[in-house]
């Protein structure tokens, strides 16, 4: 089983200044729900039990909102409220959740070996990135947990890309062995659209086990000067992709960000028509 998924949230969320400022990046809300919860509902549909955040300075706004508050829920409770009550309640219910100190911001690679000491060091493990929010009819994670199964090896989600954006991206080049299954032979991170191996991009959900923390402590620092966790899991002996089903956004892009909104408000029935409406009226 993959009982715990690592989420890195210590990022300075620079490209939505000024207001990560004072607020997380990863609490801004699409609609009336900040985009971690997104993230943090996919593991829990997954079977996810034990979430570990990985966090820097002025992240507490994170675990206030995943933390009981009783006084709320008594205020909900006694004004009938049930519906919000519920809601409150759901992101908290059955899970564990573990929130670990980034001192400073060194890569995606250094962010999961900091998550080293509360992983159970005989399992297998997932790391979901919070900008990613990918919507599906089973959750991404899921079928990924599915394949893994199936594998037995370390396995990474992957998207098609157009050439022109694969320097945003860790690429990968692989033996396709079943539908959306490859068999990796080669990543690089951010390479230039000469370079790229093809156009199979890693997108934010991996499933690891222990051995990456030694070989991310082995992996000396990559693009941008960081630890790529890219640069970590090419030293695996074998390691798998898998191009999942679903519908990804992009939440630390602004102009993906705004889609989200968009759409996530046209699939809500209490917005569908009068949002829709409101957005066939604008004079664009």
């Amino acid at each position: 089983m993959i009982r715990t998924a690592v989420i890195p949230a210590a990022g300075l969320g620079t490209r939505f200044l000024p207001a990560t400022k004072a607020i997380p990046k990863e609490m801004i809300p699409i609609i009336d729900k900040p985009t971690v919860q997104y993230i943090v509902e996919e593991a829990v549909q997954a079977g996810i039990e034990h979430i570990v955040f990985i966090t820097g300075r002025n992240k507490y706004a994170i675990a206030n909102h995943f933390d009981y508050q009783p006084e709320l829920e008594r205020h909900l409770s006694e004004k009938g409220l049930r519906e919000e009550l519920a809601a409150v309640r759901s992101m908290v219910d059955g899970v564990h959740f573990s929130f670990v100190r980034q001192n400073e911001p060194r890569g995606l690679g250094h962010a999961v070996l900091c998550a080293r000491k509360v992983v159970d060091r005989d399992e297998a493990f997932a790391v979901m990135l919070g900008d990613d929010i990918i919507v599906s009819a089973e959750p991404a994670l899921g079928q990924m947990i599915d394949q893994y199964k199936t594998v037995r090896a370390p396995i990474v989600a992957l998207q098609e890309v157009p050439l022109s954006e694969v320097s945003r991206y860790g690429v990968v080049d692989g033996e396709l062995l079943s539908p959306g299954l490859y068999k990796l032979k080669e990543m690089v991170e951010k390479p230039p659209a000469s370079e790229a191996p093809s156009n199979l991009a890693i997108m934010g959900r991996y499933i690891l086990d222990p051995r990456v923390f030694d070989l991310i402590e082995q992996t000396g620092t990559g693009a941008g000067g960081e630890l790529q966790l890219t640069d970590a899991l090419r030293k695996y002996n074998e390691i798998y992709g898998f191009c999942y089903k679903g519908k990804r956004y992009d939440a630390g892009n602004k102009l993906e960000f705004l889609k989200a909104v968009v759409e996530f408000a046209l699939a809500r029935d209490e917005f569908r028509e009068p949002f829709g409406a409101y957005l066939k009226s604008l004079d664009i």
